[in-house]
Protein backbone atom coordinates (compact mmCIF):
# COMPACT_ATOMS: atom_id res chain seq x y z
CA UNK A 1 0.00 0.00 0.00
CA UNK A 2 1.26 3.15 -0.85
CA UNK A 3 0.00 6.34 1.37
CA UNK A 4 -0.02 9.63 -0.27
CA UNK A 5 -0.38 12.98 1.71
CA UNK A 6 -1.60 16.14 0.54
CA UNK A 7 1.76 17.94 -0.65
CA UNK A 8 2.22 15.50 -3.55
CA UNK A 9 -1.35 15.74 -4.84
CA UNK A 10 -1.14 19.64 -4.95
CA UNK A 11 2.25 19.84 -6.88
CA UNK A 12 1.47 17.33 -9.24
CA UNK A 13 -2.35 17.98 -9.20
CA UNK A 14 -1.30 22.01 -10.05
CA UNK A 15 0.89 20.44 -13.17
CA UNK A 16 -1.61 17.90 -14.46
CA UNK A 17 0.58 15.56 -13.82
CA UNK A 18 -0.81 13.09 -11.17
CA UNK A 19 -0.52 10.20 -13.62
CA UNK A 20 2.53 10.44 -12.48
CA UNK A 21 1.64 8.25 -8.93
CA UNK A 22 0.40 5.37 -11.13
CA UNK A 23 4.53 3.99 -10.81
CA UNK A 24 3.96 2.58 -7.70
CA UNK A 25 3.30 -1.55 -7.95
CA UNK A 26 1.00 -0.98 -4.61
CA UNK A 27 -2.32 0.17 -4.15
CA UNK A 28 -2.79 3.55 -3.55
CA UNK A 29 -4.32 4.84 -0.64
CA UNK A 30 -5.60 8.73 -0.11
CA UNK A 31 -7.69 9.17 2.84
CA UNK A 32 -10.84 11.39 2.26
CA UNK A 33 -9.56 13.37 5.17
CA UNK A 34 -6.13 14.17 2.77
CA UNK A 35 -8.54 14.59 -0.45
CA UNK A 36 -10.38 17.27 1.37
CA UNK A 37 -7.26 19.18 2.00
CA UNK A 38 -6.87 19.50 -1.94
CA UNK A 39 -9.11 22.91 -2.71
CA UNK A 40 -7.08 25.18 -4.66
CA UNK A 41 -7.45 24.92 -8.46
CA UNK A 42 -6.71 22.86 -11.00
CA UNK A 43 -5.31 20.29 -8.47
CA UNK A 44 -8.59 19.92 -6.88
CA UNK A 45 -10.25 18.99 -10.37
CA UNK A 46 -6.69 17.05 -11.39
CA UNK A 47 -7.37 15.50 -8.33
CA UNK A 48 -11.53 14.31 -8.40
CA UNK A 49 -10.66 13.07 -12.10
CA UNK A 50 -7.54 11.14 -10.71
CA UNK A 51 -9.91 9.56 -8.35
CA UNK A 52 -12.18 8.64 -11.21
CA UNK A 53 -10.11 6.89 -13.57
CA UNK A 54 -7.71 5.27 -10.81
CA UNK A 55 -8.25 2.81 -8.49
CA UNK A 56 -7.73 4.45 -5.10
CA UNK A 57 -8.59 3.28 -1.29
CA UNK A 58 -9.98 6.48 -0.07
CA UNK A 59 -11.33 4.96 3.52
CA UNK A 60 -8.91 3.13 4.25
CA UNK A 61 -9.05 0.16 7.27
CA UNK A 62 -7.47 1.92 10.07
CA UNK A 63 -8.62 -0.40 12.70
CA UNK A 64 -8.09 1.19 16.32
CA UNK A 65 -5.20 3.25 15.37
CA UNK A 66 -6.78 6.55 14.61
CA UNK A 67 -5.93 7.36 18.36
CA UNK A 68 -2.43 5.95 18.33
CA UNK A 69 -1.78 8.24 15.58
CA UNK A 70 -2.78 10.79 16.76
CA UNK A 71 -1.11 10.73 20.27
CA UNK A 72 2.33 9.89 17.87
CA UNK A 73 1.87 13.33 16.61
CA UNK A 74 0.25 15.01 18.94
CA UNK A 75 -2.62 16.06 17.14
CA UNK A 76 -6.53 15.71 17.03
CA UNK A 77 -7.63 12.02 15.99
CA UNK A 78 -9.77 13.91 12.71
CA UNK A 79 -7.01 15.69 10.82
CA UNK A 80 -5.52 14.10 7.75
CA UNK A 81 -1.95 13.56 8.98
CA UNK A 82 -3.76 11.08 11.92
CA UNK A 83 -5.64 9.17 9.04
CA UNK A 84 -2.43 8.67 6.87
CA UNK A 85 -0.26 7.24 10.22
CA UNK A 86 -2.83 5.22 11.19
CA UNK A 87 -3.06 3.72 7.71
CA UNK A 88 0.70 3.09 8.27
CA UNK A 89 0.27 1.45 11.81
CA UNK A 90 -2.77 -1.08 10.26
CA UNK A 91 -0.19 -1.72 7.58
CA UNK A 92 2.20 -2.69 10.15
CA UNK A 93 0.37 -4.55 11.99
CA UNK A 94 -0.73 -6.86 9.66
CA UNK A 95 2.27 -7.57 8.43
CA UNK A 96 1.78 -5.45 5.16
CA UNK A 97 4.68 -3.45 3.63
CA UNK A 98 4.02 0.20 3.21
CA UNK A 99 4.94 3.09 1.20
CA UNK A 100 4.27 7.01 2.10
CA UNK A 101 4.85 9.92 -0.59
CA UNK A 102 4.69 13.33 0.81
CA UNK A 103 7.26 16.76 1.35
CA UNK A 104 6.32 16.94 4.87
CA UNK A 105 9.59 16.33 6.72
CA UNK A 106 7.75 15.54 9.92
CA UNK A 107 5.81 12.27 8.61
CA UNK A 108 8.48 11.40 6.35
CA UNK A 109 10.60 10.74 9.49
CA UNK A 110 7.03 9.27 11.52
CA UNK A 111 6.58 7.26 8.61
CA UNK A 112 10.48 5.68 8.17
CA UNK A 113 10.13 5.01 11.54
CA UNK A 114 7.41 3.02 11.10
CA UNK A 115 9.41 1.12 8.46
CA UNK A 116 7.60 2.62 5.44
CA UNK A 117 9.53 3.38 2.32
CA UNK A 118 9.45 7.43 1.85
CA UNK A 119 9.26 9.34 -0.78
CA UNK A 120 8.76 12.64 -1.96
CA UNK A 121 7.27 14.16 -5.34
CA UNK A 122 10.68 14.55 -6.63
CA UNK A 123 10.88 10.90 -6.02
CA UNK A 124 7.50 9.59 -7.61
CA UNK A 125 9.00 12.05 -10.60
CA UNK A 126 12.63 10.63 -10.62
CA UNK A 127 11.00 7.02 -10.31
CA UNK A 128 8.77 7.60 -13.60
CA UNK A 129 11.85 9.05 -15.41
CA UNK A 130 13.46 5.58 -14.39
CA UNK A 131 11.03 3.09 -14.50
CA UNK A 132 8.70 4.17 -17.72
CA UNK A 133 10.28 4.17 -21.36
CA UNK A 134 7.29 6.93 -21.83
CA UNK A 135 8.48 9.23 -19.45
CA UNK A 136 11.92 10.09 -20.50
CA UNK A 137 14.42 12.14 -18.45
CA UNK A 138 14.01 15.73 -20.23
CA UNK A 139 9.98 15.05 -19.47
CA UNK A 140 10.57 14.71 -15.90
CA UNK A 141 13.15 17.96 -15.62
CA UNK A 142 10.11 19.46 -17.09
CA UNK A 143 7.84 18.49 -14.55
CA UNK A 144 10.24 19.41 -11.63
CA UNK A 145 10.87 22.88 -13.07
CA UNK A 146 6.91 23.03 -13.50
CA UNK A 147 6.52 22.36 -9.73
CA UNK A 148 9.18 24.98 -8.80
CA UNK A 149 7.23 26.97 -10.73
CA UNK A 150 4.36 26.76 -9.27
CA UNK A 151 5.17 27.52 -5.63
CA UNK A 152 7.36 24.55 -4.26
CA UNK A 153 10.10 25.61 -2.46
CA UNK A 154 13.08 24.38 -3.70
CA UNK A 155 16.36 25.67 -3.66
CA UNK A 156 18.49 25.82 -6.88
CA UNK A 157 20.86 23.54 -5.21
CA UNK A 158 18.04 20.90 -4.44
CA UNK A 159 16.54 21.29 -7.79
CA UNK A 160 19.77 20.95 -9.45
CA UNK A 161 20.25 18.07 -7.38
CA UNK A 162 16.51 16.26 -8.48
CA UNK A 163 17.06 16.80 -11.94
CA UNK A 164 20.52 15.54 -11.81
CA UNK A 165 18.94 11.80 -9.69
CA UNK A 166 16.76 12.00 -13.09
CA UNK A 167 19.68 12.30 -15.05
CA UNK A 168 21.25 8.79 -12.87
Amino acid sequence: MIFVDATPLYDLGQIGELDLLAVFDGDLVIPQAVIDEITVEPAATNLARFLDENAVETAPDVGEFLDDAAQLLDTESETSDAALIAGLLAARDRGEESGFVSDDRRLRAVADGLGATVTSTFGVTTRAAVDSKYFPATQAKRVIRRTDHHGVQMTGRLREQAIGEVDS
